[in-house]
C-alpha cells in the first residue's frame, strides 16, 4: 500500500483498514462478547464506516470508575439520507426505534440526517437492521468515505430542487462503499469467522472490491454539499466539495465547483486549521457525478495517510496548490472545467414558518431546539412529530441547520397540520428572536468522546445571557449568527459564525468573531480560554459599540472586521 501522502509511515488506522477484510474486522465477534458493552479499539474504527460510534456517558464516568465498573457504553447510530428526505412511514419507524432501542430522542444533525444515542451493544444489530428495513441505511454515514450528501431543501425552486436532489442521490449512490461487509454483519447474520478469513486472501471477492476507494478507502472523511442560491444553508464552502447550483430558465443547468473546505482543527496545532472551499470552475449537471468521483480519487491517491490530522482534502489542496489540483483534475476527467458562473448568497440559515412552492404545496419549517427531538414537560416534540407523521401525506425534510420541514402539505391540509404541530409545542420559533432560532451547537457532552466543554446543553443558557445584552443595547431583533462547539473539530460549523464559542476545557471557550450570515468568510480567534463571565464582558462592550457605530444594515461580523481594521 502506497502512502501517497507526507509521512513515510502510515497511521495505525490505515493498517486496520487494510487488514479488515473490507471493513469486517472482528466486529461480529466483538458484538457477540457478553462480558463488555464495548468493542475493541480497532473494531470501533471500522464500525464508523457502518454508521455507528462507540461512546459512553461521560456524566457517569467518575462514579462508575469509583465503583470499579466499566464506563456506561452505548452506540451512536447515524443514517445516510441523501438530501435529508424521509416519508411519514419512515418517520414513524424512526420514532419507534428511538423509544424502544435508543435514549428516547432523535437528534437532527448538520449533515441533514438523524442519529440515535444510547443504543446498547446488544441492540445495535437490530437497530441497524430496522433502519435498513425502512429503506434507509447507515453505511458511510461516518468513516473515511464520502458521507451523507446534503442539499438545500429550498421550497420555492421546486423543479431546481428536484433536479438537484436527483444529482445528490446519483453522487451518493455512486460513491457508496461496495463491500458486502455491511450486509454480512447487520442484515442477515451470516459471516465468515476471522480464523477462516485468515486462511484466505483478502479482497479477492468480486462483491467486495472497491473500484473507487480501494482496500483502504480515503485518508479521512469526505463531505459534499449542494447549495441552491440565494440560500447557502448547507454552508457549501465548509465541505470538501461544495456544488453551487446554476439555474437557467427554471431548471438546473450545472454547478459551480468549490473544493477544499473543512472546519476541523486542533487546539495548539497551527498545522491544522479551518479552510473554506475554493471555487475552481463549473460543470454541467450531467458531468457532476464524474467530477465528484475524480476529486475523491485525487484525495484517495494524494491525501496524507500518515497523519490523520493532516488528511483532509484541504491540506492536500494547500500542499500541492490550486493550479496543480485543477491540472490533475482535468487530466483525470479528460476535460477542463468551465469558468464559474455568477451567483449570490443571501443567508445560511433556515426560513421558518410556512412557504409555498411553484406547485402549490405548502412547507412548514419547524424550529427544533438544539436539533433534539425529545419529549419534555413543556414541549412534547417526539410525540408531536409522531402525530404529524400519522396525519401527513407529504414528506419530511431535515435541514442542515438542525430543524425539520413538514414538506409538500396540500393547501386543504394546512390548517390541520398547523393545529397539530401547535398542540405539542412544535412551532416556527415565533416567540424567539432571530439569533436564537439561527443558533447551532454540536452534541458535545455527555456522549461525544472528543468534547472538552458543553455545547448543546449550554446553548439555551448562553443565548439567554446574550439576549439580555442585545436587549440592553437595543438590538435584540438584529440577526446574529451564533454557534457553539465542545471542541475545535467544528461539527456545528462554528468557524463561519459571527460569534462562536469553541470548547477548550470545562466551562471555558475560545471566542471566535468575524464570520458572516452567508457562510463565505471565516471568523478569527479573538480571545482564548475564557469563562462565561469574561465572554459576556467582552461581548457587552462590543455589542454596545456595534449598536452605536453600525452602518445601515451592517451585520455584527462585518462591523467587527471594519472596527478591527480601523
Amino acid at each position: 500500500m502506497g502512502t501517497n501522502g507526507h509521512s513515510a509511515n502510515v497511521s495505525h488506522v490505515e493498517v486496520v483498514k487494510l487488514r479488515s477484510d473490507y471493513l469486517r474486522g472482528t466486529i461480529a465477534e466483538g458484538l457477540a462478547d457478553p462480558l463488555t458493552g464495548a468493542i475493541s479499539e480497532d473494531d470501533a474504527a471500522l464500525t464508523k464506516f457502518h454508521g455507528t460510534y462507540l461512546q459512553d456517558d461521560r456524566d457517569l464516568r467518575s462514579e462508575r470508575a469509583r465503583q470499579k465498573l466499566e464506563p456506561a457504553y452505548g452506540f451512536m447510530v447515524r443514517a445516510r439520507i441523501t438530501g435529508g428526505i424521509v416519508s411519514p412511514s419512515q418517520w414513524l419507524q424512526l420514532d419507534e426505534l428511538a423509544r424502544e432501542l435508543a435514549n428516547g430522542s432523535i437528534r437532527v444533525t448538520t449533515r441533514q440526517t438523524f442519529q440515535f444515542h444510547g443504543v446498547l451493544k446488544r441492540d445495535l444489530k437490530a437497530t441497524i437492521r430496522r433502519i435498513n428495513d425502512m429503506m434507509l441505511s447507515t453505511i458511510a454515514a461516518c468513516g473515511d468515505v464520502n458521507r451523507n450528501v446534503i442539499c438545500t431543501p429550498l421550497v420555492e425552486a421546486s423543479e431546481v430542487h428536484r433536479e438537484a436532489q436527483q444529482v445528490a442521490r446519483a453522487i451518493s449512490d455512486h460513491l457508496v462503499p461496495r463491500t458486502r461487509a455491511y450486509h454480512d454483519l447487520w442484515l442477515n447474520g451470516e459471516h465468515v469467522s476471522s480464523s477462516q478469513r485468515d486462511e484466505e486472501s483478502v479482497g479477492t471477492s468480486q462483491s467486495d472490491e472497491e473500484p473507487i476507494y480501494g482496500p483502504t478507502y480515503l485518508p479521512r472523511k469526505f463531505k459534499i454539499a449542494i447549495a441552491i442560491p440565494p440560500w447557502n444553508d448547507v454552508d457549501a464552502f465548509a465541505n470538501d466539495i461544495g456544488l453551487i447550483a446554476i439555474e437557467r430558465d427554471g431548471h438546473l443547468a450545472g454547478f459551480n465547483v468549490a473544493v477544499g473546505g473543512g472546519l476541523g482543527a486542533t487546539h495548539g496545532d497551527p498545522a491544522t486549521y479551518p479552510r473554506l472551499a475554493t471555487v475552481i470552475g463549473s460543470c454541467t449537471a450531467e458531468q457532476t457525478v464524474q467530477v465528484a468521483e475524480q476529486i475523491v480519487c485525487i484525495q484517495r491517491d494524494h491525501g496524507d495517510r500518515g497523519e490523520r490530522k493532516h488528511a483532509r482534502l484541504k491540506y492536500t489542496l494547500d500542499d500541492h496548490g490550486i493550479e496543480w489540483f485543477k491540472s490533475e483534475l482535468a487530466a483525470r476527467l479528460g476535460f477542463e472545467l468551465e469558468p464559474p458562473a455568477p451567483y449570490e448568497f443571501a443567508h445560511n440559515g433556515d426560513r421558518f414558518g410556512w412557504h409555498c412552492d411553484a406547485d402549490g404545496f405548502r412547507h412548514l419549517t419547524l424550529f427544533i431546539p438544539g436539533g433534539r427531538i425529545i419529549d419534555q414537560p413543556e414541549r412534547q416534540l417526539l410525540t408531536g412529530m409522531r402525530k404529524l407523521a400519522e396525519a401527513h401525506t407529504g414528506e419530511f425534510r431535515f435541514t442542515p441547520n438542525q430543524n425539520v420541514i413538514v414538506a409538500r402539505v396540500a393547501e386543504e391540509d394546512k390548517a390541520a397540520i398547523e393545529a397539530l404541530a401547535n398542540r405539542f409545542g412544535l412551532d416556527a420559533g415565533e416567540a424567539l428572536l432571530p439569533f436564537q432560532r439561527d443558533a447551532m451547537a454540536c452534541v458535545a457532552l455527555p456522549t461525544c468522546g472528543l468534547a472538552m466543554a458543553e455545547a448543546e446543553r449550554y446553548l439555551p443558557e448562553f443565548l439567554d445571557r446574550l439576549k439580555a445584552l442585545l436587549e440592553r443595547h437595543g438590538i435584540a431583533e438584529q440577526p446574529l449568527n451564533v454557534r457553539i462547539t465542545g471542541c475545535p473539530n467544528g461539527c456545528a460549523r462554528p468557524y463561519v459564525a459571527e460569534i462562536a464559542l469553541i470548547g477548550k476545557a470545562p466551562g471555558r471557550y475560545n471566542l471566535m468573531l468575524g464570520g458572516n450570515r452567508i457562510g463565505d468568510r471565516l471568523n478569527t480567534l479573538y480571545r482564548e480560554n475564557l469563562d462565561e463571565a469574561q465572554i459576556l464582558e467582552i461581548l457587552d462592550g462590543m455589542l454596545g459599540r456595534y449598536a452605536e457605530e453600525r452602518q445601515g444594515e451592517e451585520g455584527f461580523g462585518d462591523y467587527f472586521l471594519r472596527a478591527e481594521q480601523e
